[in-house]
């Protein structure tokens, strides 16, 4: 959606002289294709130059991909970088309550708080001029899909027979083979290449892209659970299994599947014509 769908019509207040448009630049990656291209400087979150709003974005820019909320970046690009209008347009406070509820819980997961310059009470209510959540018409637009929760991470296991793997996949919901490397970024953090290949599952109403996008959210969410799982840069495969329970998509077991282990591969063609008990 683009900006101007979140507005609410009231009035605003002047920004005055002490601002400039100027274009969002190339390292906000996660304010990019947004609905417009230029921002105010200095923005809503008090930064001056645009080292600085760089800088400070690019902290967030691994909890917009964990997909937490409809309307993270929506929330946090307002604050970083606000469209260049006659007035300032701060997030209302529903939508920074909203995004909160789903969001501080993965923040929580990777040891930090809700930030407290990101106080939902500082934010105009619904009926002032600002940036309005439009969860209740995402519900129609949007089919609700499973989420994955932040959780204790299930041990990799390396030793196992197939008949064992076989007993796994008939208690469990999907079980998904994913291919994880890992490289530095351009500010030194870790990022994860993440590709999803949903080999066999049993998945119920979901469709396997849905599948794939919720294991990559689970990853990102639990993401010590993925560093334990990538303690070099070459490329690993391991078979992610688990349950969806009501509405909580929950990873129990984890198996590296490593070029010689046949258990694995013999699991996985025995599967199609298994029958469980």
């Amino acid at each position: 959606f683009a900006v101007s769908s979140f507005l609410r019509v009231a009035t605003g207040f002047d920004i005055g002289l002490s601002t400039k448009c100027v274009v969002i630049p190339k390292e906000m990656d996660m304010c990019h294709k947004i609905g417009y291209s230029e921002m105010r400087l200095p923005n809503l979150m008090g930064h001056t130059s645009m080292a600085e709003v760089i800088l400070k974005s690019t902290t967030w820019q691994h909890l917009v991909h964990t997909d937490c909320h409809p309307h993270v970046r929506t929330f946090l690009c307002s604050l970083f970088a606000p469209i260049c209008l006659d007035t300032f347009i701060h997030p209302c406070r529903s939508m920074c309550v909203a995004v909160r509820a789903s969001c501080a819980p993965v923040l929580a997961c990777h040891g930090h708080p809700w930030p407290d310059n990101l106080d939902c009470d500082r934010f105009p209510a619904d009926e002032d001029m600002c940036l309005a959540s439009l969860t209740k018409e995402y519900k129609y637009l949007r089919k609700v899909l499973p989420k994955p929760a932040c959780q204790t991470c299930p041990a990799v296991e390396e030793f196992f027979t197939h008949k064992r793997v076989l007993e796994v996949f008939c208690d469990s919901n999907f079980a998904v083979k994913v291919k994880l490397s890992k490289k530095r970024t351009v500010f030194g953090d870790q990022e994860y290449n993440i590709e999803c290949q949903v080999e066999f599952i049993t998945q119920g109403l979901l469709l396997p892209y849905e599948t794939q996008s919720m294991i990559q959210q689970w990853l990102l969410i639990n993401e010590n659970c993925t560093q334990r799982m990538t303690p070099t840069h070459h490329p690993m495969v391991y078979l992610l299994v688990g349950n969806i329970e009501e509405g909580i998509i929950l990873v129990n077991q984890v198996y590296r599947w490593q070029r010689r282990d046949s258990q694995l591969t013999l699991a996985t063609q025995k599967w199609r014509y298994h029958k469980c008990f």
